[in-house]
């Protein structure tokens, strides 16, 4: 388990681009229950960012950022000892070399973590899983053998419910098929601190509120306002069209322009 402490907030103070200037945003807070977006284009930084967030930088990476808990640094010990690490890092790589069924590798790290009821908490994980992807997963199936939204999805919810990480990091969850508002839904009821990177309108204004990149420096944070808010309900309703297309190819069903139309006209209602 991670260290025995209450996190209460971590701290992200500011360092420097990639051209060496001070970056805009000083400091800012990430509270338990905060759910936050790191946005900008391709190369801006955001991956470096949460790189930062996740190693706990201390003045010792090439942002020259510092990461502090309830306003401390952050112990060297507690930064590389896994069993006190408070961070999930759920990324675009998850290539498994573990070929254990699904209910196995669940079962191992329940244990390993110290989980009680060890069939309930896999099980949990498991329906959790299913609720974020459209392909159904199964005890039974091997690691290896999961597409790339049910490896994520799965990674998701092993953070949350065996690992209770905490903190969770998560790096472009809408390209692996996952079902995004679904997931920031169920998401949301842990008390807990989730960073997205994204390029997804609709996670980024499902968020608490967002960092902007630019050239390797947080320029600003913008908090979510009820106008966004309601422009999000909008993209929500595009997403469902959309997923409800995907399961419908997956099926082999033909697609026709009667077919498309119903489909918007009942969203739109």
């Amino acid at each position: 388990m991670y260290i025995n402490m209450d996190i209460i907030k971590i701290t992200l103070i500011g360092g420097q681009g990639k051209d060496g200037s001070k970056e805009n945003v000083d400091r800012f807070d990430l509270k338990m229950g905060d759910i936050v977006s790191i946005v900008g284009p391709t190369g801006c930084g955001k991956t470096t960012l949460i790189n930062d967030i996740e190693l706990f930088a201390n003045r010792n990476t090439p942002s020259e950022r510092q990461i502090l808990i309830n306003n401390e640094p952050v112990p060297e010990n507690f930064t590389f000892d896994p069993s006190k690490h408070p961070i999930a890092l759920i990324s675009q790589h998850t290539n498994f070399l573990s070929d254990l069924p699904v209910g196995e590798f669940l079962t191992i790290h329940a244990k390993v973590r110290g989980s009680t009821e060890i069939g309930n908490v896999v099980n949990e994980t498991i329906e959790f899983a299913n609720k974020l992807t459209g392909e159904a997963i199964i005890k039974e199936t091997a690691m290896t053998e999961l597409s790339g939204g049910q490896t994520r999805s799965l990674l998701i919810a092993d953070a949350v419910v065996i690992g209770n990480s905490p903190i969770i990091l998560l790096d472009e969850i809408e390209n692996a098929g996952i079902h995004k508002t679904k997931a920031l839904e169920l998401l949301k009821q842990y008390e807990k601190i989730f960073v997205f990177v994204t390029h997804d309108p609709s996670i980024a204004l499902l968020s608490d509120f967002r960092i902007i990149m630019k050239a390797g420096a947080m320029q600003k944070i913008i908090t979510t306002n009820a106008e966004e808010r309601l422009a999000s309900d909008e993209l929500r309703k595009m997403d469902d069209i959309l997923i409800h297309f995907r399961t419908l190819i997956r099926a082999g069903e033909v697609i026709s322009e009667s077919v498309l139309k119903e489909s918007f006209e009942t969203q739109t209602q």
